[in-house]
C-alpha cells in the first residue's frame, strides 16, 4: 500500500510513527543507561565493602596474634554487625573460635562455630565450623549432640574428618566397636598417602587391644578414591580444632 502514498505522505506517515514511539525508545536508553550505572555502583560499593571488611579482618588477627583477646572479640562482633555475610566475618568467627577454644571458654567458641555454620555461604567454611564445632561439643561432654551436628557423611577432602570425630563421639559415649569402626573408615578415607596419621593409629591401637581385634591395613584400592581434594585444608587453617586425649580432638 505504500507504493501508492506520494512522497509527502510517506514523510508524514514517518513523522507520525517517531511521535508516537521516540517517547518510549528515549525511555528506554534512559532506562538502560540507569541500570548499566546502578550496576557500576553497586560493584564499586560491594568492592569499597570487601576491603573494608578484609582490613577489618586484618585488624582481628594482629589483635588475637597480639594477645589482645578482648580487643579481638569486640572487632569480630564489629565485623558481623558491619559486614554480615561475608567470608571475612566468617574467617573472623573461626579465627574467635580458636582463641575461646585456647582459653577453654568452649561455650563461647560453640557460638561462634555455630553462627559460621548457620551463616555462612561458603560451604567449605560452613562445613569445617560443623566439624569444629563437633570436637567442641565432644569436650563439653555432649557426644549425642557432636553426632547430631555431624549429621550426613562428608566425602572428598573432609571424609577422614568427619569419620574420626564420629569415632571421638562414639568413644566418649563408651560405644568403643563403633568408634573402632569409624577410626578405621577414616584410615581408610585418608588413602595411602594419609594412612600412617600417628593420632589416629594410635586411637585403632589402642581400641584394637581393648577389644582384641586387629586393625585391617588400607589398601591402595579402597584408598585412592577417598581423599578427595584439599580445597578446605587452606581455609581449615584460620581457627584450630580442640585437642585433648587422643580419643577426643586431634588439631589439623
Amino acid at each position: 500500500m505504500d507504493d501508492y502514498l506520494s512522497e509527502s505522505e510517506q514523510v508524514e506517515q514517518v513523522k507520525a510513527w517517531l511521535r508516537a514511539n521516540v517517547p518510549w525508545i528515549l525511555a528506554g536508553i534512559a532506562v538502560g543507561g540507569l541500570a548499566i550505572v546502578g550496576w557500576r555502583w553497586w560493584q564499586s560499593h560491594t568492592d569499597q565493602l570487601d576491603l573494608q571488611a578484609g582490613a577489618e579482618y586484618q585488624q582481628v588477627l594482629q589483635a588475637f596474634n597480639a594477645g589482645d583477646k578482648s580487643r579481638g572479640l569486640a572487632l569480630v562482633g564489629d565485623l558481623e554487625r558491619d559486614h554480615a555475610g561475608s567470608p571475612y566475618t566468617d574467617q573472623a568467627n573461626l579465627a574467635a573460635a580458636r582463641v575461646l577454644v585456647e582459653t577453654n571458654e568452649l561455650d563461647r567458641a560453640a557460638q561462634h562455630l555455630e553462627a559460621v555454620e548457620r551463616e555462612s555461604h561458603d560451604p567449605e567454611l560452613a562445613t569445617i565450623a560443623r566439624l569444629r564445632l563437633a570436637r567442641v561439643q565432644i569436650s563439653l561432654g555432649k557426644p549425642d549432640e557432636a553426632l547430631a551436628t555431624l549429621g550426613a557423611p562428608l566425602n572428598g577432602a573432609f571424609a577422614l574428618r568427619y569419620h574420626e570425630v564420629r569415632g571421638d563421639a562414639y568413644f566418649a559415649k563408651g560405644q568403643k566397636a563403633a568408634a573402632l569402626d569409624e577410626y578405621r573408615a577414616a584410615r581408610l578415607a585418608a588413602g595411602p598417602t594419609l594412612a600412617e596419621n600417628d593420632v589416629l593409629n594410635l586411637k585403632i591401637h589402642d581400641l584394637t587391644g581393648a577389644t582384641g581385634r586387629a586393625a585391617p591395613q588400607p589398601s591402595a584400592a579402597s584408598g585412592a578414591g577417598a581423599a578427595g581434594g584439599t580445597s578446605g585444608a587452606g581455609a581449615a587453617g584460620a581457627a584450630g580444632d580442640v585437642t585433648h586425649s587422643p580419643h577426643t580432638a586431634s588439631s589439623r
